[in-house]
Formats: structure tokens, sequence, C-alpha cells
């Protein structure tokens, strides 16, 4: 792997949690737009599933935080706070394995994690500048879900209706709810996202003492 440290400023961690289908990934994408900037997906650290049978992987509790590689995780993003790129993973999400290819990661001068449990592990909360929670009604989350697990991962409607309320709304009562009480800022995943992306700009500027135009890209 070829990392490349850079003797700029270090970069600045901003994470955004919530239960799935709250919003997450949308309020990463419009704040990456407004500060041209990094996002680091949780997803991509799903652990490889590829020791197992295909007829058993679909089975597992995708929706625990051990079903992440919570080494590696901390170990790159401990790498890319200092200026150090990385080679993140690249899952693929219908067969249940991690692929052979990588995905180098330079930092710059802000890094968004983005995922269900990034406020669940302190090391990790250790690592960010900013920490924010998206909240959504369990109907909202729920129909969103399906709408992408549908789309974009391959999944049957039963399979999505049958995985959330077996473990995914039990999972997030006890892992990602009550990671909200270490967030800096709450927001809603139903309210229009340029509004919410605009509300977060105007808290960092805030926790900055200063513009947020020094943290646009296009590096460090």
């Amino acid at each position: 792997m070829g990392q490349e440290t850079r003797a700029l400023q270090k970069p600045f961690l901003l994470g955004i949690t919530g239960p799935s289908g709250a919003g997450k990934t949308e309020l990463a994408r419009s704040i990456s737009q407004r500060l041209n900037c990094l996002i680091c997906s949780l997803d991509s650290y799903y652990r490889d599933l590829s020791n197992m049978p295909p007829g058993e992987r679909a089975g597992q509790n995708f929706d625990d935080p051990a079903a992440l590689d919570h080494e590696l995780l901390f170990k790159q993003l401990n790498s890319l706070s200092q200026g150090t790129a990385v080679d993140r993973p690249v899952y693929d999400f219908v067969h249940h394995v991690r692929t052979r290819r990588v995905q180098v990661l330079q930092p710059c001068k802000v890094i968004i994690l983005e995922g269900l449990f990034v406020l669940h592990w302190e090391n990790v909360r250790r690592l960010l500048g900013l920490k924010i929670y998206v909240k959504a009604d369990d109907q909202t989350c729920f129909e969103r879900r399906s709408a992408r697990d549908v789309l974009e991962r391959g999944r049957t409607l039963e399979s999505v209706h049958r995985q959330y309320h077996s473990t995914v709304r039990t999972m997030a009562e006890r892992y990602i709810y009550p990671t909200i009480a270490f967030a800096d800022l709450v927001v809603s995943g139903k309210d229009p996202v340029h509004e919410t992306s605009a509300a977060v700009m105007a808290f960092l500027e805030k926790r900055l003492q200063g513009p947020t135009s020094s943290l646009r890209g296009p590096g460090i």
C-alpha cells in the first residue's frame, strides 16, 4: 500500500450517525459538496464472510457492531487523521464478501465518517471534531431502507421486511439510539437536506469560531 504523509494541517473529522434509513448518507453527500471533502463510510468495513457457505451469509446479523472490522476502521481512520493515505476495502453487499479491490483514500481538510456505529466506539469518537446524529421515525427509516436495499443491494422486499423487523430495529434500540447522548448536534432526517446541511455548516462555524471557507478542498 502506498502511503503518503503530508506535512500541512491535520484533517478535521466530522462524524454522522443515526438509525438505518434516517438520512445519514444524503446529509454526508450534501456537506461533502459544500466542503469538497472526503466521505468514509462504515459500510466499507463489514467483515469478509467468504469463509461461510453463500447460503449462510445472508442470515448473519449485519446490524450488530461486531459485524464490522472495528480494528481496521480505527487504524485507517487514525492514519487519515494524521494525514496519511489508506487503502479502504471495497465490500460486495450482494455476496457479503470483501472484494480484492481497494480504494485509495487521500486525506483532505475535512473527512466525513458516516455510518450506524460512528458514535458507538469510544476510540473512534475521540478522533471526531464534530459528532452529528440524524434522527427519523421508524416508518420513514423502514421505507427508505427498503428502497435502498432492493435497488442497490439486490434484496427482495420480503427479505428486507424480515431483516428489518427481526434485527435492524432491535439492534438500533440497543446500539444506535443511545449514541444520541454523544452527539454535538442532533438534526432531523425528514427536513430538506439542503436546510440541514446549512444548519450543520452554521454550527461548524461556531465550533471553529470562524468561517468554514478555510475547510473547503481540494486538500490539506
